[in-house]
């Protein structure tokens, strides 16, 4: 491939503890505050509840080792779609980052700003009103305006500017806000163990039936949907100094914190709740549980606690995501005003727009959960292709300089693209294979291959448009 002309390059201006924040922010978000009682209720066994969390992690771990030595070997703008693309060719990097645009950045950051939404109510009721101020009918569907919507807008394009106006202050915030998520996490947990009420007793070994392999991985799809953007630092890579050293260490500090909270967080929940209840509830389950452990004003605690969470992962999601389409673009495999470069900012600036008006539409159409749902088995996927382009790349390059390589090989990747599959193929099997079978409806990951499959024509118009321009 060609290089890239020096105005469609970014400037390398993150250090490891940057790149490690974007991690932090992009993973801890709305997820962990609503999967557990669906873990919970696949495997109601405290043992296997926590153990289920801890297999995420490492097998997150393993991922981001793999991620490591890619980005240091090619520390572009980009992530798996640039993996992808050295692996297997454009079709199947283009699809990762089409997904990524629909649904996995975009569909991400309006739930998470929808949330934050009605977290923002329970200080200032009428942000999260759902009453209907304006309706726009459009031929396949109707832009609805409330407060809720708007509160939400807000909050999209808010982050849309700080990281459209450089990578400094897009640093800063990004910061910001993950230090005070972490440091509002720890200090939750450490007075949840020392002062809240609750019971060891939760945590003991429960008779029952075995757990079905396929019920387990069943299980791991939210677990991992709820660890993914432990990638993130791969996406920015060509904006960290010295790639081949910090990146790395970004990513494993990131994932290792991520693991720490995650497990701690979950072992507080069994404390306060049994495996069976924290099946049952409902809404934020950080909420039940600090009104439980600390009494009604803790749950107006951890509400703002949860509104810096979800600020924080709206800012990584924007600062990370664009990079995706920036360096599609600049490959010829997206518009291609997606790869300019704001001449003073020197960030991916249309790429950032074109995120947050598709945020903007899935928010006042209401669409995001339902893209994120039928497209969580995605995240797996993509991210399994991803650690398989190192065996790929390590057949096809075996001279590269590699200044990381990754921890385990070949073993670790292998765990975990081995894990990756077996996750998806169970997913579609439920979704799609038994149904079909059965004569029954078709389950969620079945429209998300509808919605992968969606951007094959959009692919061929641009190869097209690539054909004709390079003749």
């Amino acid at each position: 491939m060609a290089s890239a002309p020096a105005s469609a390059l970014l400037e390398r201006r993150l250090g490891p503890f940057d790149a490690a924040a974007i991690i932090v922010s992009n993973v801890i978000g709305g997820g962990i505050l609503f999967t557990p009682p669906q873990v919970a209720a696949r495997v109601p066994d405290p043992w296997w509840f926590l153990g289920t969390w801890l297999a995420g992690g490492l097998l997150a771990f393993a991922g981001a080792m793999a991620y490591a030595e890619l980005a240091a070997v090619r520390p572009r703008a980009g992530g798996e779609y640039v993996y992808l693309r050295a692996a297997f060719g454009n079709l199947l990097a283009f699809l990762s980052g089409w997904t990524s645009f629909v649904a996995g950045f975009a569909g991400a950051i309006a739930a998470s700003a929808s949330v934050l939404a009605f977290y923002l109510s329970r200080f200032i009721p009428w942000v999260g009103s759902d009453a209907v101020a304006v309706t726009v009918p459009l031929p396949l569907v109707t832009l609805t305006i409330t407060p809720q919507t708007m509160t939400a807008l807000a909050a999209i394009w808010l982050m849309a500017l700080v990281h459209r106006r450089g990578v400094g202050p897009g640093r800063i915030v990004s910061n910001l806000l993950a230090s005070l998520k972490v440091g509002a996490l720890l200090l939750f947990i450490g007075l949840g163990v020392a002062w809240g009420t609750g019971d060891v007793a939760h945590l003991q070994p429960i008779d029952h039936a075995p757990i079905a392999p396929t019920t387990w991985l069943f299980a791991l799809i939210p677990v991992m949907f709820t660890y993914s953007g432990w990638n993130a630092a791969g996406y920015i890579a060509e904006e960290v100094r010295d790639p081949g050293r910090n990146v790395p260490r970004a990513l494993a500090l990131g994932t290792l914190t991520v693991i720490a909270i995650y497990v701690c967080l979950n072992a507080l929940y069994l404390f306060v709740f049994p495996v069976q209840t924290l099946a049952t509830l409902q809404g934020s389950v950080l909420d039940k549980i600090a009104e439980s452990l600390l009494g009604a004003a803790a749950g107006d605690i951890m509400g703002v606690v949860s509104i810096v969470g979800l600020l924080a992962s709206i800012s990584a999601m924007t600062f990370a995501g664009p990079r995706v389409y920036f360096a599609m673009a600049r490959d010829g495999l997206f518009f291609a005003s997606a790869a300019r470069v704001h001449p003073v900012h020197k960030t991916p600036a249309v790429a950032i727009v074109a995120q947050s008006i598709w945020a903007t539409l899935l928010v006042l159409t209401g669409r995001a959960d339902s893209l994120t749902t039928y497209t969580g088995f995605a995240v797996v996927l993509f991210a399994g292709l991803g650690v398989m382009s190192l065996f790929m790349l390590r057949r096809q390059e075996p001279d590269a300089p590699r200044p990381y390589r990754a921890l385990g090989y070949p073993v670790a990747p292998a765990v975990f693209a081995v894990a990756s599959t077996l996750i998806v193929g169970n997913a579609l099997w439920t979704d799609l294979g038994r149904p079909l079978l059965e004569g029954r409806a078709l389950g969620p990951s079945a429209a998300g291959l509808f919605v992968i499959g969606m951007g094959l024509p959009l692919y061929w118009w641009l190869a097209r448009r690539r054909a004709g321009a390079s003749s």
